[in-house]
Order: structure tokens, then sequence, then C-alpha cells
């Protein structure tokens, strides 16, 4: 990370003035690729507060299923703490990067976490949860690294909710932090500069089992751009899933398209 104090607000991400593009479904996946999947959104459906998702019996068992069928080269990229999304599967040990990069296990179970400190995080922290005081319907969400204020509870206060934490960061900013502003599905969160989704994929391919095979990922979210990004300037596909501008060359109309895509490459035959 470079040492100016600046924010950083990429609002709307890579995907920024990219078209709302209508190609189909992506190819099959082959055993030769290494899929990168978010979670809310695409793996699982979205809740109004990130507590009320459900895993079902069919998805807890489609992920190790995967997994051995590329052969380990599976991992969640998410913006939920790796905790939370172990809690989400308790009976799975994937590579996974959690927080939007902050954060990263690797497929020999080594973590790494992004601890660069943030000046002015203590400051953001409190006028975030006084925002949370004044509005019912508000709910923060620390996860260590990160910050988001989701208002799906309250989504006529979405205009106020951006502004206000606009001018939080700014506050902060003015202390001395590099900050990422990143607004997504009735959410916006702050995050330190220089990590994101796509930089986690970057460093997952330069390792085993990932390096060397066709990177994939799926998301669902305007975080999920970053991935994108990754993957195309390896060579990969990007799988944007529902609606919306995105830079992704494939789209899945939701998550139940998503389960069947992965399920037939879980029950295709290995090429000849």
């Amino acid at each position: 990370m470079n040492d100016t104090h600046a924010v950083d607000v990429p609002d709307r991400g890579p995907a920024a003035g990219a078209p709302a593009r209508r190609r189909g479904s992506p190819p099959p996946l082959s055993p030769h690729c290494a899929l990168f999947l978010d979670i809310d959104g695409t793996l699982l459906r979205l809740a109004v507060t990130p507590d009320r998702v459900h895993v079902d019996g069919d998805v807890a068992a489609l992920l190790p299923a995967l997994a051995g069928k590329l052969h380990g080269a599976l991992a969640l990229i998410t913006g939920r703490a790796i905790a939370d999304a172990d809690r989400l599967f308790p009976d799975l040990r994937l590579p996974i990067a959690g927080q939007h990069g902050c954060e990263r296990r690797r497929a020999d179970g080594t973590s790494h976490r992004h601890e660069e400190a943030v000046v002015g995080l203590t400051r953001l922290r409190e006028g975030m949860a006084r925002l949370v005081a004044r509005h019912e319907g508000l709910l923060l969400e620390d996860k260590g690294a990160t910050l988001a204020l989701h208002y799906g509870l309250a989504p006529q206060l979405a205009g106020y909710v951006h502004r206000a934490v606009r001018a939080e960061v700014a506050l902060a900013a003015a202390a001395g932090a590099t900050l990422r502003l990143q607004r997504g599905k009735r959410i916006v969160e702050v995050k330190p500069g220089g990590r994101d989704k796509g930089t986690a994929v970057v460093a997952f391919m330069s390792e085993t089992p990932f390096h060397g095979r066709r990177p994939v990922f799926v998301g669902d979210d305007l975080t999920d751009e970053f991935g994108f990004a990754a993957v195309e300037s390896l060579g990969g596909w990007a799988v944007k899933v529902g609606g919306g501008a995105t830079r992704a060359h494939y789209r899945l109309p939701d998550v139940d398209a998503v389960r069947v895509w992965l399920a037939a490459a879980v029950s295709a035959g290995e090429p000849g």
C-alpha cells in the first residue's frame, strides 16, 4: 500500500460505465479450472441481514464434491470474515479469502491477515456506531479489518447512509487513514485500500493447487467486479450472477442456476 493519506472511493468498482452484457451461460467447468466463488447472492440467497442467510444441505454437499472434482482448486472469495464463513460451512476447511482479501487461508491451511494499521479506524467505528444508534433498521457489522453498514431493514435510508458514511470516511482520512469505500447490495462497506477480491484471486493463482489452471470467478455484486477483472487478465472466465452492468463475459440468472451449473461439473465424466 502507498503511504499517502487519501480516501480511495471507487464507489462503483471496475464495472463503472460497463454495459449490461447479455451473454449466455458459461462453458462447462473442466477439472483443469481453478474456481473462485462468492458466497452471498452466488452460492446462497441474499437475506436482509448477514445472519439470516440459509445454508441448505444441497450446497453443503456440493462444495466438497466440487473441490474433489477440481483437485482442491476451489476457493471462497467473500466480504465476510473467514470466521463467519466457517460458521456457515462448519464441516469445510476450503481455501478462502475473507473481508475482500484482507485475510486469506491458503490451501495448505496457513493463514495471513493484512495487518497494516489503519489510523482513524477507531474514530470511524465510533462515527458509524452513532449512525446506527440514531436510525432504526441499520446494522453495523464490525469484521475487524473492515466495517460494513447494512440497511436492508431500512431501504428508505439508502441515500442518507451513503452520504453519512462518506462524511465519516472523510473525517477518518483527515486523521491519516487510507481507506476504500465500497457499496454493494443494501450495504456500504469501508476497508483498507490495496486489497480486494481481485488481489486475493491473483495471490491464490500463484500457489498450489491453483497455479497453471484456468481461473473462473463467479459473483453477483459490485465488489466481485475486482475478481472478474483479475481472472480476465489471467485468461480466465468471469461469471456474473443476476442482472446489472458488469465487465463479465458470462451470466447466470440466479443462485439456482449457479448450483445447477456447478452440479453439472461434479456429475460430468473426466475428459478423454
